[in-house]
């Protein structure tokens, strides 16, 4: 399975010019789709990376390719998008389907080492094979990949390997599928085996919550108060949605992601 998380010492920073930028919270400026962002370095560096937040840019601060950027630079071989228009538009159209499919490796390579998925275990590596064929396409055919064949079963694998695990928290358990959640106070709320896939999150308060075995897939965090949470047994949370919360030291996640610099100072 190929590294799942951005090495951004050897890509040409995909991250910062093929996807548009919309002023916004996470966002200090507007930048079209495939422009470079102005503070891009000619040697594929961010020139104010340790200033992001202060600067505006949490969104940045927060993303993670899961590999896509690295990958698609290393196919691209000598070339890279400043080689000319049509190296550029191929490697970003690349970089968006390859990133889409990696983030699928990354929740189904969580589901392997999850006990309560063993008896799936070769279905769920018969999943990772489909999506890493699509993934290993040759550079000038991912545009065309067929990432839905993919992602649908590989989706419903993932929700029956999350159901079987949430098992072990006995019912009732929470299901906010989907829920509209932003700014709500969650600190009481029975948040063990949660269903909290897709759900808004926005600037919720999380303090303190216990999140174990909580299906964290797609859940929008930004803003989300995570002090002293316990997030350490939640399944299929992302390097970016923790990035893009707000936590502290007490903050406990799983061993699998980074603390985000920004998770310092106890409230």
């Amino acid at each position: 399975m190929p590294l799942l998380r951005a090495d951004c010492a050897n890509c040409a920073a995909l991250c910062c010019v093929a996807p548009a930028l919309t002023r916004s919270a996470d966002f200090a400026i507007d930048k079209p789709a495939g422009q470079p962002c102005p503070h891009l370095t000619p040697g594929f560096r961010c020139a104010v990376h340790v200033d992001l937040r202060f600067l505006g840019f949490p969104g940045c601060a927060a993303y993670d390719c899961f590999g896509a950027g690295q990958r698609v630079t290393a196919a691209a071989g000598e070339d890279d998008w400043r080689s000319g228009p049509a190296e550029a538009e191929q490697m970003f159209a690349a970089f968006a389907v390859v990133r889409r499919l990696h983030e699928l490796l990354w929740y189904l390579s969580e589901a392997l080492a999850l006990e309560a998925a063993a008896a799936l275990r070769p279905e769920l590596l018969a999943a990772v094979a489909a999506v890493e064929r699509q993934a290993g396409l040759p550079l000038g055919d991912l545009a065309r990949a067929d990432v839905a064949a993919v992602q649908g079963p590989a989706d419903a694998l993932l929700e029956r390997i999350s159901e079987r695990a949430r098992e072990a928290v006995p019912a009732p358990r929470t299901d906010a599928r989907g829920a509209d959640l932003i700014g709500r106070d969650l600190r009481e709320a029975p948040l063990r085996g949660a269903m909290l896939r897709g759900a808004y999150l926005i600037g919720a308060d999380l303090r303190g919550a216990d999140m174990t075995l909580a299906d964290m897939t797609g859940a929008d965090l930004r803003g989300a108060r995570l002090q002293g949470a316990d997030l350490s047994g939640a399944l299929f949370l992302t390097q970016t949605q923790v990035g893009s919360a707000a936590g502290d030291p007490g903050t406990l996640l799983p061993e699998r992601l980074d603390r985000p610099s920004h998770f310092t100072r106890r409230l």
